[in-house]
């Protein structure tokens, strides 16, 4: 299996859809189930996600798996 280092940062609405694949009413639903990693807040009226976050998500889906965050057991 091959292992990239990936810089960590932000990711915005638009960004999240391109490399997900999946509609913004889509990201909001599975959030609020959490099937879909959270935004965070990053400024008064502006969320964003964490890219790595994003990137186990895209893993698990393509493994077959369901996503959990790290403070879901």
């Amino acid at each position: 299996m091959e292992s990239k280092a990936r810089t960590r940062r932000i990711l915005r609405l638009p960004e999240v859809i391109h490399l997900c694949g999946i509609k913004r009413s889509t990201i909001y639903l599975w959030m609020s189930t959490g099937a879909f990693p959270k935004a965070k807040q990053i400024g008064p009226s502006m969320v964003g996600w964490d890219s790595l976050e994003i990137d186990q998500w895209i893993s698990a889906r393509l493994d077959g798996k369901d996503w959990k965050s790290e403070g879901e057991a």
